[in-house]
Formats: structure tokens, C-alpha cells, sequence
């Protein structure tokens, strides 16, 4: 066995562990040098070879992007909390969220959930800036709630409006958030249906609702859906996924919607939704709709003095035994069918306080039309 030549003077004592260990570091080094001495001239950086234009609707995509983000924001809650023991409060992290500016007053609209038992907020613009944001209202109902920040200088300009009443099924959209905290991020994908209803957990279900395949996640909520011209075409509110991450199904609030409650919300500091002065009520719907095997809505009750009570509507009857017998059946509004409490007041939203609207009734098994004007909530 031949062996590690002695690299030190012999003056200098080295024990054998060490000479081994020194030896074995200057055979590894001798080979390295080899290998590149060796090494084949592919191993050099390659050239880039030149991409080219980007694509049409690439571009098209960018230009949104940049155009809409600073329209965005970063929508961050606390909540306050109370020490049992001490007795002594404080404030924690609650969520995040995504909203959009309105107009050029500050107002910022998201969804109700991204706020709903936040004790504060606090939003932050693309370019880096923290406001601390002040609630003007909410309209639990629509799931949309309106935030005022006071920007003194270099104001983002409110996103585009556009409408949702000629929305097509196929027609491409994109969503702009801050999903899982990632602020900022653009999403793409398709309209993949209208008008759906969604049940909210321990809230009142929400119709019109638009359906997209969009990749939409936690913390996309409250931001804005965009059609291929930028302009809002909904709030995206909700995603429907067992694991609770993106399953290529979302929902977003549609534009028309938003754009009746948040004018109201800015002025009252809530929606006054119409409505006819009656009392229904959807578990008892769904029993009542089974018993008497009809499809529509039962009056339950008339509120005295009520725009239902002047147009001659009636409610259910009781008798002493308990029997019920049934009163006006509420079967179409301006000849669109209703057979749910949800779907009558979405129906509702359509028309103005004020407006007068055609009813279909079901009135003692005969259909009859009434009109009756519509009063606030």
C-alpha cells in the first residue's frame, strides 16, 4: 500500500490521523482541477434566443393588470378582545381581505364577511400607503359593506363600472386580490354561469349570483371581477370547495347589484330594501309550499297601513282548532316566477322605493294579478 506523501517539514510533528486526513484533501483537490481542466465547452451559459413579440391577449392581460391595480387594496381587521382574568382589553389579527376604491371621496367597497366583528381596519394602497379606514355601512344581505379612507394627495382612480346585465357564459373575466396574503394577484378564467344562489352559513342566502372558474381564494374576497375592458363586473365573495381552497368554482356579487346598494349605503348608511309590507318566513315557506303542494310565496301576515294592505293582499288564517287556511300565494313578480322568501326580495332589488309592480297571486286555487307600490323595508 503505497503512501500519503509527508506534505510537512520533519522538524514539525503531525500525527498520522491528520497526515491521512491532509492527504485525502489534496487528492480531491488535484481531481477537481482536473475536471475543469476537463470541462466540455457545453458547460458555458448558452445563448438566449430571442422571444419575439408577446401575444395579443398577452398584452391585453398586462395592460389590464397595470391599469387596475392601483385600484385594489389590501384590506387587513383586528378584533378586540377582553382578558378574563384581567379584565384588561387588547387587539389581535382577525383576517385579511381585498376590496376596490369607489370614487374619488375615499369610499372603498368590499364584502360584508371581510369586516363583519372586526373592531378595525386597515387598508393599504399598491403603492405601499396604510390608512386607517372608517365603516360607512353594510348590507348583510348582499354581503357588500362600504370602508372611507381620507387619501390627501395622489388619489387611486375608482375602478371602471360596467354591468352585469348582458354578462354571457363563456365571456372571459379576471380577479384581482390578495389570496392566502399574496397581495396583488391576477387571476384569469371564464364566466361559467349566472343567476346562482348561494346559502350563507348562518346568514341570509344571496341570488343573481355570477358563477366563474376564476382561481379565487381565501383573501380574494371583497376584490374585484373584471371584464376584458377592465370595467367591475362583480364583488368575488365566495368560493364553493371542500378543501377551502380553489376548486374552479366561485362566486362574485354582480355589478348592477353593487351598483344600487352602494349609492344607498354612502347616503343612509345601509340599503332600504323594497319591500310590501307583508310577513313571510322560509322555513315556514318550504313546510306551508309542501302542504298545500304549490310553488310560490305565502303571505303569512299584512302589516296594517302597508302598500300590501292598500292592494288587497291577505294573509294566512287560523282557526281556534289550529287549522290553517291559506291566504295569497305570491307566485310571479312582473311575470318572473318566485318560490322562495330569497328570491322574491332578489326580485324586489330589481325595482325602486316607490315603483309600482306587477304581482301574480294565487288566491283560493285562481291566479290573480294585483299591483302594488313598493315601500322601504
Amino acid at each position: 500500500m503505497s503512501r500519503i506523501p509527508d506534505v510537512f517539514p520533519s522538524k514539525v510533528a503531525v500525527s498520522t490521523s491528520t497526515k491521512l486526513l491532509l492527504g485525502t484533501m489534496l487528492i480531491v483537490l488535484l481531481t477537481l482541477g482536473t475536471a475543469v481542466l476537463a470541462a466540455p465547452a457545453g458547460a458555458k451559459p448558452r445563448l438566449v434566443t430571442p422571444r419575439g413579440e408577446l401575444a395579443i391577449d398577452e398584452k391585453a392581460t398586462i395592460d389590464l393588470f397595470e391599469r387596475s391595480r392601483a385600484s385594489v387594496v389590501f384590506i387587513t381587521t383586528r378584533e378586540q378582545l377582553q382578558d378574563f382574568w384581567s379584565r384588561n382589553v387588547f387587539s389581535v389579527p382577525r383576517g385579511t381581505g381585498s376590496g376596490f376604491i369607489w370614487d374619488d371621496a375615499g369610499h372603498v367597497v368590499t364584502n360584508f364577511h371581510v369586516i363583519e366583528g372586526a373592531s378595525e381596519a386597515t387598508i393599504k394602497l399598491a403603492d405601499g400607503r396604510d390608512y386607517r379606514a372608517s365603516l360607512v355601512g353594510v348590507s348583510p344581505g348582499h354581503d357588500i359593506a362600504v370602508l372611507r379612507i381620507a387619501v390627501a394627495q395622489k388619489r387611486p382612480q375608482p375602478v371602471p363600472i360596467g354591468t352585469s346585465s348582458d354578462l354571457r357564459v363563456g365571456q372571459k373575466v379576471y380577479a384581482i386580490g390578495n389570496p392566502f396574503g399574496l397581495d396583488w394577484t391576477l387571476t384569469n378564467g371564464i364566466i361559467s354561469a349566472l343567476n346562482r344562489t348561494l346559502s350563507n352559513d348562518g346568514g341570509p342566502t344571496i341570488d343573481n349570483l355570477i358563477q366563474t372558474d376564476a382561481a379565487i381564494n381565501p383573501g380574494n374576497s371583497g376584490g374585484p371581477l373584471l371584464d376584458s375592458a377592465g370595467r367591475l363586473i362583480g364583488i368575488n365573495t365566495a368560493i364553493y370547495s371542500p378543501s377551502g381552497a380553489n376548486a374552479g368554482i366561485g362566486f362574485a356579487v354582480p355589478v348592477d347589484t353593487v351598483n344600487k346598494v352602494v349609492p344607498q349605503i354612502i347616503r343612509y348608511g345601509k340599503f332600504l330594501r323594497p319591500a310590501i309590507g307583508i310577513h313571510i318566513d322560509e322555513a315556514w315557506n318550504q313546510r306551508l309550499t309542501r302542504m298545500l303542494n304549490v310553488s310560490g310565496v305565502v303571505i303569512l301576515r299584512v302589516a296594517p297601513g302597508s302598500a300590501a294592505e292598500r292592494a288587497g293582499l291577505r294573509g294566512v288564517v287560523m282557526s281556534r282548532q289550529g287549522a290553517i287556511t291559506a291566504g295569497d300565494i305570491i307566485t310571479a313578480i312582473e311575470g318572473t316566477p318566485v318560490d322562495s322568501v330569497s328570491k322574491m326580495s332578489a326580485r324586489l332589488d330589481d325595482f325602486d322605493i316607490g315603483a309600482r309592480i306587477r304581482l301574480t297571486v294565487l288566491r283560493q286555487g285562481k291566479l290573480v294579478e294585483l299591483s302594488v307600490t313598493l315601500q322601504s323595508e
